[in-house]
């Protein structure tokens, strides 16, 4: 989900142009939703800049970028005076999207892409038993990377999937016995 800070600053970034647009207008005898009617491309533009298309059909940012439709909505409302509207879009865009993400969890269906890291004596020997590990699950690596270190070699990669999924490759990571450490770095964030 999208930062706090962007949700604020789109809310009053839109009521402020609502605001202005008639104070504007009122001063100089001109039409009053001018400058309001604008903020709709606006927060088009900024709300596709939020979707992100990743490798094969995963597609992020289309919650985020309708958070943004809405809270700019909620901000025409407050710059409108229509503080009860806002108020109540407020608690439902609220309400929404924490039980719609507890209910995605909850059966399973999010999507998601996690970090993980093992380490152990070769780059080469990891891959590949990361490889036959994951190949059961159906998931590939993705974004790997190598750091060789004194004492071993860390390899960190990406896979995505279903929270159950996620479970299920950190067991098998962990039970194989093959790494000197495995570590699960958690969700992925694109910001």
């Amino acid at each position: 989900m999208l930062k706090l800070r962007t949700n604020l600053f789109i809310c009053m970034g839109a009521a402020m142009f609502t605001l202005l647009s008639d104070q504007i207008a009122g001063q100089h005898t001109g039409d009053h939703t001018r400058i309001a009617a604008q903020i709709i491309p606006g927060i088009g533009f900024i709300g596709a800049g939020s979707i992100i298309h990743a490798r094969g059909d995963l597609v992020t940012g289309i919650t985020s970028a309708a958070t943004l439709f809405v809270v700019a909505s909620v901000g025409m409302a407050v710059g409108g005076g229509l503080y009860i509207t806002a108020i109540f879009a407020t608690g439902m865009v609220l309400a929404f999207l924490s039980l719609l993400g507890l209910g995605e969890r909850f059966l399973n269906l999010k999507v998601m892409l996690h970090c993980y890291e093992v380490a152990g004596r070769s780059a080469d020997e990891i891959k590949q038993q990361i490889n036959g590990l994951l190949e059961p699950l159906h998931s590939m690596t993705q974004n790997v990377h190598v750091a060789p270190t004194p004492v071993h070699v860390r390899v960190r990669f990406e896979c995505e999937g279903t929270r159950k999924k996620h479970a299920d490759i950190i067991r098998l990571l962990r039970d194989s016995g093959s790494f000197d450490s495995v570590a699960d770095l958690g969700p992925v964030q694109a910001e």
